[in-house]
Parts: C-alpha cells; sequence; structure tokens
C-alpha cells in the first residue's frame, strides 16, 4: 500500500519526464534529430529500466558466439569513471579510469577491444581508426542512446519485473515509456526461474505483446564455484556455510536466492548500483563480518563489484577477509539458445553497407 502511495505521488514528475522523453524521441521519428549508421554491423544491448536486467553477462554471451571467428569491440558510456573522452582500455586501467563494467569486458576478454566514450557517435570512427580490421561493435547500454542506428537492437527486461508493469521515473524504473519496445528487434526475456512451463512463456509473450518481425528468447543465470578475489582457488558452497552477500547491483534479489538455496544463513549489504566503495563502507562490512557470531562464514561478491572492490586491496589483505567471487554466466532456454545464435549469425551474414 506504502508503495502504491508514493508512486501516486510522484506521478506528477513521471508524467513531466515522460513528456521529455516523448519530445526527444518525436525529434528522432520527424527526422530533426538523426542516428547515424555506419558501415559495419553494431549491436546494441540496452533495456527500458535504470538497471537490473543483465546486460552485462549478455554482452558476455555475445562477445563468446563471436570472438573467435570476428574481430569485436565493445563500447560502453564508462558508468562513474573520473575519466573524460574516448578511451581504450589496457592493462594499466582500473574502475576509476575506464568503468566497473568495462573493465570486468576487459579482463575476461584480453584480446578484445573495449573502449568508453559519453558520445558513442564520435567513438565508432575513433574505434575503427585505432582497429581498422574491427568487424562488429557491442554497445553496451545503449536503447536510449539513438544518435546511433545499431543494425541489431536488442531489448533485455527482467522475468520478475518486465517493462509492461513498471513505471516512468521517478514513480518506476522505467527510462522511456512502455512503447519504446518497438524499437527493438530482439527481446529477452531475463532472469527467468530454472523451470518455465509453456504455460508461463506464452502468458508472458502475449504481455509484451511483440510486433510482427521481433523475436522473442528467455534467458537465465547460470553461477559457478567462487573463488578468492586475488586469485585463490575455488571453493563451492555448501548447506554449513554462512554468506555475507556484498554487492552493488540494481537488483540482487535473483542472486541473493540462489546462494539461499545453497549455504545455511545469508545476510545481504547492498548498495547503490555502480557504488564505488568507500573506506567507510569497507569499515562497516568489516564489522558487520567479525562481529556475526557464526562459524563457517564467507564473503560473496560479483565480477562487477569486485573490480571497485580493487582499490581496497590493502584493506582486504590486512583484515584477512575471506572475499570470494561467485562468477555468472548466461544461459538461454534449450528451446531459445540456436534460434538467438542462429538471428545474430544472420544479421551479419545479411548486413549490408
Amino acid at each position: 500500500m506504502r508503495n502504491w502511495i508514493i508512486r501516486i505521488l510522484l506521478l506528477p514528475f513521471s508524467l513531466i519526464y515522460g513528456l521529455g522523453v516523448s519530445l526527444r524521441n518525436f525529434f528522432y521519428s520527424q527526422k530533426l534529430l538523426k542516428g547515424v549508421e555506419f558501415d559495419l554491423p553494431v549491436i546494441a544491448v540496452g533495456n527500458l529500466s535504470v538497471g537490473g536486467a543483465g546486460k552485462t553477462p549478455h554482452v558476455e554471451y555475445i562477445i563468446r558466439l563471436l570472438k573467435d571467428y570476428l574481430h569485436i569491440a565493445t563500447l560502453s558510456r564508462g558508468y562513474k569513471r573520473k575519466t573524460k573522452g574516448f578511451r581504450i582500455g589496457s592493462g594499466t586501467d582500473t574502475v576509476e579510469t575506464l568503468g566497473d563494467e568495462p573493465l570486468q569486458f576487459m579482463r575476461k576478454f584480453p584480446d578484445v577491444m573495449v573502449a568508453v566514450a559519453e558520445n558513442r557517435m564520435f567513438a565508432i570512427p575513433q574505434m575503427v581508426t585505432d582497429n581498422p580490421e574491427l568487424q562488429v561493435v557491442l554497445l553496451d547500454d545503449a536503447f536510449q542512446h539513438r544518435s546511433v542506428m545499431p543494425g541489431l537492437n536488442i531489448l533485455l527486461t527482467q522475468h520478475r519485473l518486465p517493462f509492461t508493469r513498471d513505471w516512468l521515473l521517478p514513480s518506476g524504473r522505467l527510462r522511456e515509456w512502455r512503447s519504446a519496445y518497438r524499437r527493438a528487434d530482439m527481446i529477452i526475456v531475463t532472469k527467468c526461474p530454472d523451470v518455465m512451463n509453456q504455460k508461463d512463456r506464452q502468458k508472458l509473450i502475449e504481455e509484451i505483446s511483440p510486433l510482427p518481425g521481433q523475436s522473442i528468447y528467455f534467458s537465465k543465470y547460470g553461477y559457478g564455484n567462487p573463488f578468492g578475489i586475488f586469485g585463490e582457488g575455488e571453493i563451492e558452497l555448501k548447506g554449513n556455510m554462512n554468506v555475507l552477500l556484498l554487492c552493488a547491483l540494481a537488483n540482487a534479489d535473483y542472486l541473493a536466492d540462489y546462494i539461499l538455496s545453497k549455504v545455511n544463513r545469508l545476510r545481504r549489504l547492498e548498495f547503490e548500483d555502480h557504488h564505488l566503495f568507500s573506506k567507510y563502507d569497507m569499515s562497516r562490512m568489516n564489522e558487520i563480518f567479525t562481529n556475526w557470531k557464526v562459524e563457517d562464514k564467507i564473503i560473496i561478491t560479483t565480477d562487477k563489484d569486485a573490480a571497485r572492490l580493487e582499490l581496497h586491496h590493502d584493506f582486504i589483505r590486512k583484515h584477512r577477509l575471506p572475499i570470494f567471487i561467485l562468477p555468472a554466466h548466461v544461459e538461454f532456454f534449450e528451446e531459445d539458445k540456436d534460434a538467438f545464435e542462429a538471428d545474430v549469425r544472420d544479421f551479419l551474414l545479411s548486413f549490408k553497407v
């Protein structure tokens, strides 16, 4: 009831925000503002909400799909980095110079060009200049960045809270009106439960109501064994363990549910998405963990959070904090995997300058 009251109170601000979004989209639809097309394939991955749909793991999925056959690169804004302008990632970069998600791409795929820029329209030509062999650009979180017209526009939406049930900012989490889904070529329903029957799938497809030509796929997360934040070996989550989950994600419920299904007890220490952990945050985490009167306790974090925790390497070492990274990856349901990959390949094979 309280959430509904807050939403109603914020509704006038959402309408003002929505008016601005509508005006901007009108300018693009009337060609008063024009997006730029490029003579190489550009694939955009994004969502309508402010986060939590799983963009980064889905970009990683596409990287793994293509990297052995094509020269590919990722282009992100580099959210919350302290540098400005166009930048290509290198071995000397940190989360402060590149941003957490681009740094994650670079660490996992050292042979793939990773670039950041506020203006992606000007960044792509610079990337091609630096790497003339470049064949495909993956735009991370670019559904709203209409200055670039991608050849393939992939929209993600969460299973638990699809865009069809969400509200415009600030009363909800949508960055655009729900109708913006019409710009997508593909829609992926993410973070699905491990088992989905055909009735549940069909109900959600009908709710989204895809346009002719729009494909819908369903994906979920798979998790590997946690490994030490400084490269220590893997461990297995077991029923006697007690876990403090440290994360700064838009929505950690899916992750927390998985961990809780494997261990004895779970505590959560959460921050806003992309939060840069401060010295105070680290001291607070250490105090919570130290004063937790349980045995067999560890700290679990994510790949993205680990990139930001690196800034506190000395603190973690000094206090001997047992922090482990839980690796996550995207898994498409059996009936979706081959179709999704075939559609991506078909786009690339049919691309014409």
